[in-house]
């Protein structure tokens, strides 16, 4: 086998700055958004991106339409950006505790199927960590736990959206708040054990026209009847639960079929009868940790922001950071 071809001879300042630029730009959308962002020109950064793409050697955006969007290398180099970013948050909040130890209390909002799984391990961070900081938690789906962080009843909410989603509500929700990417995450159908669209890797949407299904929460109803237009027809839908277990159990019954997201369903066993394989088209679903524009300001919050990041950067849930 060859030799791997040596790396490029980098610096800090310089590995850093690519990773804050490329983040910038997957976050921003937007070469001109991602100036502002930074707080420097569009001419600035494009000058940045072009020295980082010649000392790496390859092509971090491409141009998509009228706007740009990041290659597989700047998608690659702008998800390292978080784990890098969390792992800093880490270590700076670490040294905050060893200087005197951070204290305070911070209260999370999160929607149910982020209760069982990724809830659990952010609060066992905490207690690890930070064991003098007190962690309240509410169960809320993200309108309400939006409303909460607006009326200052809460300090972070982490909530979900479906950005390919036209009529998805979470943009306009968030603004005035600061809104972090946590991670994104696919969305599965789950089929009765045997049916013939669970026969591949992933599961047509288009051969599910004639099945009955089982919705969820009301946003997880809207991502549904968004994706069953986009194959052409509108679903029949007959039972309605925001409860996993409840859904696999009527999967299994054979009483329809459903959508559910890999979060609702990490660490939960998947009974024998029922089949989960990713909707064809995809339709992930992206996570947020959302608090006001200034909360990292407060010690105990932003070491809550640095365990959920070091919660998914160390993927515990078996999730690739977005």
């Amino acid at each position: 086998m060859p030799a791997p071809p040596p790396l490029p001879d980098l610096d800090w300042e310089f590995e850093l700055r690519a990773l804050v630029l490329a983040h910038a730009i997957q976050e921003a959308g937007s070469i001109s958004a991602a100036a502002r962002r930074l707080g420097v020109s569009q001419p600035n950064v494009s000058q940045q991106l072009r020295r980082v793409e010649s000392a790496l050697g390859v092509a971090l955006v491409a141009r998509a339409g009228r706007g740009i969007r990041l290659t597989e290398a700047g998608a690659l180099l702008a998800s390292r950006a978080r784990v890098v970013h969390a792992e800093l948050a880490d270590a700076f909040a670490s040294l905050a505790d060893l200087a005197g130890g951070v204290t305070g209390h911070v209260r999370v909002a999160a929607f149910p199927s982020a209760s069982s799984a990724l809830v659990p391990a952010i609060l066992a961070h905490m207690r690890e960590r930070h064991p003098r900081i007190d962690v309240s938690f509410i169960e809320e789906e993200p309108p309400e736990a939006l409303r909460m962080l607006a009326d200052g009843l809460v300090d972070l909410a982490v909530t979900f959206s479906y950005d390919e989603d036209p009529g998805d509500p979470h943009r306009a929700s968030v603004r005035g708040f600061r809104d972090r990417v946590l991670f994104t995450e696919p969305v599965y159908a789950a089929l009765p054990e045997g049916h013939p669209a669970a026969a591949g890797d992933g599961a047509p949407l288009a051969e599910l026209a004639d099945e009955d299904w089982i919705a969820g929460c009301p946003r997880c109803r809207g991502h549904l009847l968004e994706v069953c237009r986009a194959a052409g027809y509108v679903p029949r839908i007959r039972r309605e639960t925001d409860n996993v277990i409840a859904v696999l159990g009527m999967v299994r019954a054979g009483l329809g079929v459903g959508l559910l997201p890999a979060l609702a369903v990490a660490g939960i066993g998947i009974p024998a009868g029922v089949e989960l394989r990713p909707t064809s088209p995809a339709s992930p679903r992206t996570v947020h940790a959302v608090t006001g524009p200034d909360a990292e300001r407060v010690p105990a919050v932003a070491a809550a922001l640095a365990a959920i990041g070091a919660v998914v950067g160390e993927q515990r849930l078996g999730l690739s950071p977005g």
